[in-house]
């Protein structure tokens, strides 16, 4: 039976988690007392005495904590946004191909993607791989995500009763175009300009919905919708946690549909002229506390999907 550690548990992410990981049989999951959960010893003696931890911290929280790690045998899981770039750090998304699944089984040290950033990685990594994109395009991406992917502080400001009148509807940020998941989504797919991005969140729980609008100019090759969603099947036809659907017809996509399960789900819509690619997940799942699950049981050798919801 492997040892888990989860420092950080009390967070979202960190609860999210231990939910997933309770009624499994094969984990043996280790709990501070609240009295202990900031006492320094005790979280050292936890993370160097398990075979896997997660660390569901701040980022400079978790590059301590990380640097406290000595046992050469215990996998760390960051879910924060310290390590993603790092050298020596697994980016943890196995569908983006082969080598980056083997990377995290291979790996004592693995970064957890940001929910935005799984959303934008999966829809241009394949196009990047399939030369649909070069290095230097100009892009845009807009994600919609549920008001938990702001921790604890937002959900209570979310679920007050007397909540502020600008929480009934949908916010952006990051307005200033330096959010924190930029770095590797640059990094992951090799783009030399950031994306302008546009996050909004809005008053629901879970749920995220990342789209990116793409003129024919913007790609270095004539390609239509099917032939964009055909490089998308090859390239996850591997297995995983996403899934390509078929071209959505004109209507809705709702971003809360996965809510609670931890795949994704990709599509292309638009005409030859104007494409939108979309990517829906939910941001606690595939895109936060899901996601580091499925790299633990890679990295453990357990299978992939245990103690996930996909269904």
């Amino acid at each position: 039976m492997h040892r888990v550690f989860i420092d950080g548990s009390a967070g979202t992410t960190g609860l999210r988690i231990r939910q997933r990981l309770a009624g499994r049989d094969d984990l043996a999951v280790t709990v501070l007392p609240e009295e202990l959960r900031r006492d320094e010893s005790a979280r050292r003696a936890a993370l160097n005495d398990a075979d896997a931890v997660f660390l569901c911290l701040p980022d400079a929280a978790a590059r301590e904590a990380a640097a406290w790690v000595e046992n050469p045998h215990t996998v760390v899981l960051d879910t924060s946004t310290a390590h993603r770039t790092a050298p020596g750090w697994a980016y943890g998304f196995a569908e983006l191909g082969s080598e980056w699944k083997a990377n995290i089984r291979s790996s004592k040290r693995i970064a957890v993607p940001g929910c935005h950033a799984s959303g934008v990685n999966a829809l241009l990594y394949p196009l990047r791989k399939a030369g649909l994109l070069d290095a230097g395009a100009l892009l845009a991406a807009a994600s919609l995500t549920g008001y938990t992917g702001g921790g604890k502080g937002m959900i209570a400001d979310y679920e007050a009763a007397d909540k502020a009148p600008d929480l009934y509807s949908p916010r952006a940020y990051a307005l200033g175009q330096q959010h924190k998941h930029l770095p590797e989504i640059c990094a992951v797919c090799g783009l030399e300009h950031p994306p302008v991005f546009l996050p909004v969140v809005d008053d629901y729980a879970c749920g995220m919905l990342v789209t990116i609008p793409l003129h024919a100019g913007q790609l270095a090759r004539p390609a239509g919708p099917d032939e964009v969603r055909a490089v998308y099947a090859a390239h996850y036809a591997q297995g995983g946690l996403v899934q390509v659907q078929a071209r959505p017809a004109d209507g809705f996509w709702a971003a809360g549909s996965l809510a609670g399960r931890d795949c994704m789900q990709i599509a292309v819509g638009g005409t030859a002229d104007r494409m939108l690619l979309l990517a829906r997940f939910d941001n606690l799942g595939k895109g936060a506390s899901g996601a580091a699950i499925q790299c633990m049981n890679l990295a453990l050798g357990l299978p992939e999907t245990a103690g996930l919801v996909t269904e």
